[in-house]
């Protein structure tokens, strides 16, 4: 789904908010499959491999997360602070199952929403909804038929043997998968993984977050 579908600021509107926000460019002309694709080019293992076949991956990560329908899990909902400094949003632990939410980054992300003027992709409210479905979608990715299902879709072989083929993890895929299936169950104009980028770059301009916690948005 392209991410130009989307209804937006205006160009020169969502330039100026940028640069206020003192972002190195207006991410939000990123199309959305470019910004999953800079995200597996940044993700270990895959240094030095074909972009085509990271765009590939990309592709096959969120047409599998739209299409996503997890059951309904009984997994606690824990708040927490302290997600600013941590570079967390929210976190997904499966022994026991937990969402964590870190309330801080959530209301920091409404704030940036707001200040870029993306409202109309991300409405009021919905990181910390978005926030949720994401993490159901990590739940949901952990069952093996699921995980085996996704490897199959995203078709990186790791050992064939005639006509058997035994498909390999693709590192970061999880993430656009559970990006892609929040987008949808939010019915959000671009994908939540623009706003984690823009959170990352806004807080790596704030002196009191280091560089090192700014550099990767888990949730």
């Amino acid at each position: 789904m392209s991410g130009g579908h989307g209804l937006g600021p205006g160009r020169d509107i969502g330039r100026d908010h940028a640069h206020a926000e003192g972002l190195d460019h207006d991410i939000g002309r990123d199309h959305d499959i470019d910004l999953a694709v800079r995200l597996l080019a940044g993700t270990p293992t895959h240094e030095g491999r074909d972009p085509l076949v990271l765009r590939r991956w990309a592709e096959a990560a969120e047409e599998f997360g739209r299409r996503m329908s997890p059951d309904p899990l009984p997994v606690r909902v824990v708040e927490r602070d302290g997600g600013l400094a941590a570079g967390l949003l929210a976190r997904y632990r499966s022994r026991p199952p937990v969402v964590e939410v870190y309330v801080d980054t959530v209301d920091r992300a409404e704030r940036l929403v707001t200040e870029l003027g993306w409202r109309n992709w991300f409405p009021a409210g919905s990181v910390l909804a978005a926030a949720l479905a994401h993490e159901r979608a990590h739940a949901w990715l952990h069952h093996t038929h699921v995980r085996a299902e996704f490897k199959r879709a995203l078709g990186h072989t790791a050992l064939r043997l005639g006509p058997r083929r035994r498909y390999a993890h693709v590192a970061g895929a999880d993430e656009l998968a559970a990006h892609a299936y929040a987008r949808a169950a939010c019915g959000l104009g671009r994908s939540p993984l623009l706003l984690t980028e823009a959170l990352a770059a806004a807080m790596s301009k704030k002196p009191e977050v280091p560089e090192s916690e700014t550099d990767r948005w888990v949730s």
